[in-house]
């Protein structure tokens, strides 16, 4: 069975003197071209921008659709006199920290109070087709494990206020004071499910349940799993890498539940703490093995998500891609391995050339 392969990414406009958040995303929008505009998502805001693919089923054919919205966006940036950045969080400052215009988007603040006004923060969404919203909160469930190994590897968002705050991906941390936000319950069914959710907006917690920000959720819009746990990536080929993974752990989650294999019974402290070492270490030390408590070397886990997700890469035709772009991470290091290499006086300048830049081909 083919799964079918949908990406958000969301992406700061950066002042190329300052490196600044500006609020130029109205501006570049309008000059979007007509295929780009159908896939433009307005963003919380003005210095955001989000672009969607279409549905996708090849990597190849993912690939060319985030090259050209990450190309042609980043040239319209340029002419309204911003750079575009695929980063995680706001690098340096953002003075104006309003929604956009829009009345939901000022029923947040409302409601959320400060937590709506931290500096931006940009995110890379996968979308797996799950037929079934029945077997999509079942694979929700079998995935809390895996997904902070898909946080390390993603991670793109160590600097905040100009200066290295010490983790690989701040957007992780910073995410952490919005409420519903973090890794899936273990729940055993819709039932279940629906019931959380009724609880949670009852308590005031969400507002609705668009504000169901899991770490993995069935789309509210969508037949899809949606993983949201990684940091928007430095380049299209990180997204490709990322986005293939995530189609590997769901189908091998499939597989898992065709064939009647107990989930894992991982408690939410443990998780949570597995979520933390990712978000603060990348890949560059050891990771929390939640399922059997102890801590490993990040680079052993990714060789074990490989092996369990390696006969749905292959039945997909993504293997040798997914190989070749974990060798070429083991040797470049993640989006902040490599954002920490470069001065900061340079970063803004850097960003916007990794953001357009192309290497593997699936």
């Amino acid at each position: 069975m083919t799964l079918t392969l949908g990406v958000e990414e969301e992406f700061l406009l950066l002042d190329p003197h300052t490196g600044e958040n500006a609020p130029l995303a109205e501006k570049v929008a309008a000059e979007l071209p007509a295929d780009l505009r159908r896939r433009y998502r307005r963003e919380f805001r003005p210095s955001m921008v989000e672009l969607v693919t279409d549905v996708c089923t090849g990597l190849g054919e993912l690939r060319e659709q985030l090259l050209t919205a990450r190309r042609t966006t980043a040239g319209l940036a340029t002419a309204a006199g911003a750079s575009l950045a695929a980063v995680g969080a706001t690098p340096v400052a953002e003075s104006q920290r309003e929604p956009a215009d829009d009345t939901r988007f000022r029923k947040i603040v409302d409601h959320y109070g400060p937590i709506a006004r931290d500096p931006a923060v940009c995110g890379c969404h996968v979308h797996v087709g799950i037929p079934t919203v029945e077997l999509a909160v079942e694979v929700c469930t079998r995935l809390r494990g895996s997904l902070p190994m898909l946080q390390a590897l993603a991670a793109n968002s160590p600097r905040c206020e100009g200066a290295d705050t010490g983790y690989a991906s701040w957007r992780s941390i910073q995410l952490e004071r919005w409420p519903s936000m973090g890794p899936w319950p273990h729940v055993r069914s819709v039932a279940d499910y629906d019931r959380i959710i009724r609880t949670l907006i009852a308590s005031g917690e969400m507002m609705d349940e668009s504000m169901i920000f899991y770490y993995s959720r069935p789309s509210a819009n969508f037949p899809t799993v949606e993983i949201r746990v990684a940091d928007v990536c430095l380049t299209a080929d990180d997204t490709v890498l990322v986005a293939a993974l995530a189609r590997g752990l769901i189908g091998a989650a499939i597989a898992d539940a065709e064939a009647g294999r107990p989930a894992p019974e991982i408690p939410d402290v443990v998780l949570h703490g597995a979520h933390w070492n990712a978000a603060r270490d990348g890949l560059g030390g050891t990771l929390l093995d939640p399922v059997a408590g102890q801590a490993r070397p990040a680079w052993d886990m990714i060789g074990d998500l490989l092996d369990r997700v390696a006969p749905v890469l292959r039945e997909h035709g993504d293997l040798t891609f997914v190989e070749a772009g974990l060798d070429r991470v083991r040797r470049e290091g993640t989006g902040a391995d490599r954002q920490r290499r470069w001065p900061a006086t340079e970063l803004t300048d850097q960003l916007a050339r990794a953001t357009v830049s192309g290497q593997d081909r699936p």
